[in-house]
């Protein structure tokens, strides 16, 4: 059975992700009308998985990954997938074509001067160290996503300035049934790696934050 579980969390602060330098002038400098303007915000989402019956982890080696990365693609279809290596239409070629740690960039944009390769992550770092690239890539309103290792095979990890949770929601749900449950979990309240693998101890009791989503659950 597969257990697909899809962490989210939102209304980041972007500003956050900026370095912060001694010479910046202090808040009580602004306007009022600075004041009143929203913080910009991002939101970032988590794609993981367990084969229950092999206890293997990650969502690349889940029986319906392939199923996973169609409605991805669906969901990016009018998109570039930019990475180190080059461009390309289709996300499933994006991610062929990169390793572990390696970032894509995911626009509209039919050029961009960033570079996907700025923000690649190795065994020594991960994707906290590259908060100025990040912020940079974010507020143009390219997403970014990252293939990311798990115990076995990959998982991904995308942060989007645009609030997507709909747009991904909705087409992942389509893929419920017997062997494939579905687990949308809210990132901020899961405190410990016995919580994150909570479906290997209490699969049918999953902590608060956690739900289960079926045929019939909406948004």
């Amino acid at each position: 059975m597969d257990i697909f579980k899809f962490f989210f969390e939102h209304d980041l602060r972007l500003d956050k992700l900026k370095e912060r330098h001694i010479s910046e002038e202090p808040e009580t400098s602004l306007s009022i009308e600075d004041f009143m303007k929203p913080d910009p915000t991002y939101s970032k989402f988590y794609l993981t998985g367990t084969r229950l019956e092999e206890k293997k982890f990650g969502l690349s080696i889940l029986d319906r990954y392939p199923l996973i990365l169609q409605k991805m693609e669906g969901i990016f279809e009018d998109c570039r997938h930019i990475s180190k290596n080059g461009s390309s239409r289709k996300l499933s070629e994006a991610l062929g074509t990169i390793s572990i740690g390696d970032a894509i960039l995911i626009t509209q944009k039919t050029s961009t001067k960033l570079n996907p390769a700025a923000l690649q992550v190795d065994d020594d770092s991960n994707v906290g160290h590259f908060k100025e690239e990040l912020s940079k890539v974010l507020s143009e309103g390219i997403q970014v996503l990252y293939k990311e290792k798990a115990h076995d095979g990959f998982d991904l990890h995308l942060f989007s300035k645009k609030n997507i949770n709909k747009e991904l929601f909705y087409p992942l749900k389509e893929l419920v049934g017997d062997s494939f449950r579905f687990f949308s979990i809210n990132n901020k309240r899961i405190r410990s790696e016995r919580q994150f693998y909570f479906e290997t101890w209490t699969l049918n009791n999953p902590p608060h934050g956690a739900e289960e989503v079926l045929a019939e659950t909406v948004l």
